[in-house]
């Protein structure tokens, strides 16, 4: 009998609820000083974009190499290891602000990065398994949790920056905590989940070619392009919202920040309210009304004219783009046989949407505006409510019910 056997997996799932929630505290509190940070380091939109690209590429190299660290050593290792990853190249993020070093700060994004990939992978791992012990839907809710961390980051950002706490000071109290919080309680984690006999003269090799052969399936393909379009409207917001509001509102830092913590307050509420919605309208209803949602949204944000009226585009982008991700990874595991190479390759899709695609918005908006280049994010909202019919739930023989 394995450790993971030997733990109640009611009590792995409370603790998973609070470690997805964790990197999500560190993200908005990044997120939510950027106007900050590109005041100190006197960078331009263009370079601010990409400054942000090392958070992109630090996210691909965790992304790409966490599900063979996960064979071999299970997913508890990772998730404690990718925390405290994150945690260094949050402190460093914050020694570059303080001596205004676009350099340092494109170092500790890149660390940040890959911390930040390899615990989103390693907890959806770990999420899956408990789902499957517990025979009950938890991923939506587990993803809640990250957004209720991002709610309590942004709110600890406004919070810090109303009070004008130096980003050093702010940072480095947050990582002290989250670090306490990690160490004590991944222990109480199963120690195998994921952990597979891995062939070393040949399973690395076979690992990546099933991944890539996934791609091959029309269904794999088109979910993949739901989570990527849905996943780059909410890290567009994540990384560009506070700025946006800035800079095509004229609103001050702190207005910007709170705007924010409106959008993942939003994102929320969508996402723990998201399995009953979803058990009463279906998939594919929910992902066409999440995706008219956040359309809509959007297009109050570009063309708003006030404020005011791109606040409740913000209100509704975060509803529409609140459960795009987890129905899709939900979606790919319909299918048992093949199940993790498939909810790998979509998650690989997203992630990889919510990190790229936001420092590519920072190079547009240089030329365009950052409204106008939220018109990029629109038009991949409308591409994935099109695609949505390809959700539909498939029984165990693989086809559509």
């Amino acid at each position: 009998m394995t450790s993971e056997h030997l733990r109640d997996p009611k009590v792995v799932r409370n603790i998973l609820f609070m470690l997805f929630g964790l990197p999500g505290v560190a993200f908005a509190s990044w997120v939510s000083r950027t106007p900050m940070v590109r005041d100190n380091l006197g960078a331009s939109t263009a370079e601010m974009g990409i400054i942000i690209f090392g958070l992109a590429a630090g996210s691909i190299l965790g992304l790409l190499s966490t599900s063979h660290i996960i064979a071999r050593t299970g997913a508890r290792f990772v998730i404690l290891g990718s925390t405290l990853l994150i945690l260094v190249g949050f402190v460093i993020v914050s020694i570059g602000a303080a001596i205004s070093s676009g350099t340092v700060v494109f170092g500790g994004l890149a660390i940040f990065g890959c911390g930040y990939g390899a615990a989103e992978v390693a907890l959806n791992v770990e999420g899956a398994a408990v789902e499957r012990r517990l025979n009950k839907t938890l991923l939506p809710a587990f993803h809640g949790s990250f957004s209720a961390g991002t709610f309590a980051g942004a709110a600890i950002g406004s919070g810090a920056a109303a009070a004008n706490i130096p980003i050093a000071v702010h940072f480095g109290v947050l990582a002290v905590l989250i670090a306490a919080a990690t160490v004590y309680f991944y222990r109480l984690l199963p120690k195998d989940t994921g952990k597979e006999i891995v062939d070393d003269s040949a399973g690395s090799k076979s690992l990546i070619l099933q991944q890539l052969a996934v791609w091959k399936e029309r269904r794999v393909l088109f979910l993949g392009i739901i989570v990527l379009g849905m996943a780059f409207a909410e890290g567009a917001a994540n990384d560009w919202l506070p700025l946006t509001m800035v800079d095509g509102y004229h609103v001050d830092s702190l207005t910007g920040s709170y705007i924010y913590g409106l959008f993942v307050g939003a994102m929320t509420i969508g996402r723990f309210t998201g399995g009953y919605i979803l058990d009463k309208f279906g998939r594919v209803p929910v992902l066409r009304g999440s995706a008219i949602l956040g359309g809509i949204g959007i297009l109050l944000v570009i063309y708003g004219q006030h404020y005011i009226v791109a606040t409740m585009g913000v209100l509704l982008w975060g509803l529409g783009a609140s459960l795009g991700f987890p129905v899709g990874l939900s979606a790919a595991g319909d299918e048992p046989r093949g199940a993790a190479a498939r909810v790998g390759a979509v998650a690989t899709a997203g992630y990889l949407a919510f990190l790229v695609g936001p420092p590519g918005l920072g190079l547009l908006g240089e030329h365009v505006g950052l409204l106008k280049a939220m018109i990029a994010v629109l038009i991949g909202v409308v591409i994935a409510g099109c695609l949505s019919y390809i959700a539909r739930p498939m029984n165990s023989k693989g086809t559509k019910e």
